[in-house]
């Protein structure tokens, strides 16, 4: 027998709130975290925007000595997770640490801590090189700090799947749980990866909006003049809890998470599949693991990447699997706000879901002015919209095709 699992803490950074409130208060209002890039020089690049974090202090959260030896994708995500275990009540220590986990994703890791070394490297030789060089740089060390910071030594793992990171790290984490293996885990997604050699590959890729004169506007999913996504950063992370373990320590209960999907497209580097068979067929599975009809689900928070084939290509998906009642989704890309978290765009994104079944509130796609005749479905325009939400479904689709599809309910604990 499966085990449920719901979610008792939520923890946030990003762009435009740090904390649930803050952040879930920003989405509904609207608010775009796009604006000119502070951070490094970027007078060369065809891409000059981003939805950079210009107040975060994680000195609050974790001791001075320690962030030195962190890169900014682990420090994002130690406080998001400080957070969510703060949110969630839930105390660790020596009755429990075997029982809590961490895992989470990240897509790019230490790319800042990368490029600064590199540059020492080069201008200085290699006997000046940090000797924390590379546990600073690795994609592993945002679990690998966050269980040493709360004590969690149940399982410990990261998943690096690009844009699906976050969202394959809770999906792994609910599995976990599910089949018994822990009580509750950490998870989520970091990412810390606006610098200056990211952002020239991503412009190489033309990826990258470069609506320089419009940085709040520049990122504008399923609009027919979106012209490539706008770069963020930040932190999503969750506590998953097997639900009588909540139930016992009297836990706040946002949501129920129900279903998890995964797939792989197995046809390009960078292009998600033309027929949209990969999301497709993470969608499915998702369903098919929370149990429910393509009917049940009320709203999708959508990969949404304001690329013009991603957003095309998933609203084909969406109407290929749901059918009629595509037309009767609200489908989302809170994108448009945080702008694309890569590896904690799952995580993030989840917390939206999360938010919406609890309040019955959908965030709002903004800048949505120009419909595209290729995106057809209902993308929430620009105004959050209140509306009953039982089933939620949140998308993640990756390079290299590596797709995930996760489904949340509203809390009821009467619920088969």
């Amino acid at each position: 027998m499966l085990r449920r699992v719901v979610v008792t803490g939520l923890g946030v950074v990003s762009p435009i709130g740090h904390g649930k409130d803050a952040f879930w208060s920003a989405l509904c209002r609207g608010v775009s975290g796009g604006s000119n890039i502070s951070s490094f020089d970027c007078s060369d690049y065809p891409c000059k925007i981003a939805a950079e974090i210009k107040d975060f202090d994680p000195s609050p959260f974790i001791d001075k000595k320690e962030l030195k030896r962190m890169d900014r994708f682990v420090q994002l995500g130690a406080v998001a997770s400080i957070m969510a275990v703060n949110d969630s009540g839930l105390k660790i220590g020596p009755h429990n640490w075997n029982e809590v986990g961490v895992i989470i994703g990240s897509g790019i890791g230490g790319i800042l801590t990368w490029e600064a070394q590199h540059t020492i490297l080069m201008e200085k030789g290699p006997g000046r090189v940090s000797p924390f060089f590379v546990p600073m740089m690795i994609s592993n060390m945002a679990s690998g700090h966050v269980s040493m910071l709360l004590s969690a030594r149940g399982p410990n793992s990261t998943t690096v799947t690009a844009c699906a990171s976050g969202a394959h790290a809770i999906g792994d984490a609910f599995e976990i749980i599910r089949r018994g293996e822990a009580e509750a885990m950490i998870t989520g997604g970091a990412e810390g990866a606006i610098s200056p050699l990211s952002m020239a590959g991503f412009c190489s890729l033309k990826a990258l909006s470069t609506r320089n004169d419009q940085p709040r506007k520049a990122s504008r999913p399923f609009d027919k003049l979106r012209d490539g996504f706008v770069m963020g950063e930040g932190a999503g992370v969750v506590v998953l809890e097997e639900l009588d373990h909540a139930v016992a320590r009297n836990a706040p209960i946002y949501a129920e998470m129900v279903g998890f999907g995964m797939s792989g497209d197995a046809y390009h580097m960078t292009a998600p599949s033309p027929d949209g068979d990969g999301a497709i067929r993470a969608m499915e599975a998702a369903l098919h693991s929370a149990a429910i009809a393509p009917e049940k689900v009320d709203y999708i928070n959508a990969h949404g990447t304001s690329t013009p084939l991603n957003d095309a290509i998933e609203s084909t998906g969406i109407k290929a699997l749901f059918g009629e009642h595509a037309h009767r989704l609200a489908v989302s890309s809170t994108k448009s706000m945080t702008g694309h978290l890569l590896g904690a765009a799952g995580g993030v994104e989840f917390i939206a879901c999360v938010l919406a079944c609890r309040d019955s509130l959908v965030p709002p796609t903004i800048n949505y002015e120009v419909p595209d005749p290729d995106c057809d479905l209902d993308y929430v325009p620009n105004v959050a919209r209140p509306m009953p939400v039982e089933f939620a479904m949140s998308n993640s689709f990756g390079f290299g095709g590596q797709n995930a599809a996760i489904v949340v309910r509203r809390w009821n604990q009467a619920a088969p």
